[in-house]
């Protein structure tokens, strides 16, 4: 079974409320991208960077409906605080996409209930495993929360740039 993350003191609820994780929808494809833009902004990249990268962030509303993906948005009302995406690589392989949370809610503990989510989502379609390409900015998170490092991979937008791969391997389902 995956390790969670141990609570810290910032991760704690926005005014009082838990998200709530719904399934993405298509028409929420353009706030997501954005999400992803900002998201990659609030660790330090640069306009350049961030545009190399627009394209990778982009979220094609055709994938969200795919039965090869599975994609989460997390509310706090009607304001959407992330959002992750899986996509199926194989039977019991699966491959975590993107996860990402808005600057305004960042050390809140959404990212870590995006992953759990995530994470038991795959597991409950047979996953034994899911692979995680990380920025080098958030494999810290996700080690803590039990991925293992197995190497790395060049970028899909930045030549030359090499990314952690790391995977969360899945206990057996009951």
């Amino acid at each position: 079974m995956v390790n969670s993350l141990p609570p810290r003191s910032t991760d704690r609820p926005i005014d009082g409320l838990s998200p709530s994780i719904l399934p993405a929808r298509p028409d929420e494809a353009a706030a997501l991208s954005a999400l992803a833009i900002r998201s990659k902004g609030h660790w330090g990249y640069d306009a350049e960077f961030l545009e190399a990268c627009r394209d990778e962030l982009t979220v094609d509303p055709d994938r969200i409906d795919s039965p090869a993906h599975r994609m989460a948005v997390a509310r706090i009302g009607q304001v959407i605080a992330g959002y992750y995406s899986l996509e199926r690589l194989g039977p019991q392989r699966w491959e975590l996409n993107a996860l990402f949370v808005d600057p305004a809610f960042i050390r809140r503990g959404i990212g870590s209930q995006l992953l759990a989510h995530a994470l038991g989502g795959a597991q409950a379609s047979g996953a034994r495993s899911v692979k995680v390409q990380s920025d080098p900015d958030a494999e810290l998170f996700y080690r803590r929360a039990g991925a293992i490092p197995v190497g790395f991979e060049p970028s899909g937008s930045i030549a030359g740039r090499e990314l952690p791969v790391l995977e969360f391997r899945l206990g057996r389902r009951p």
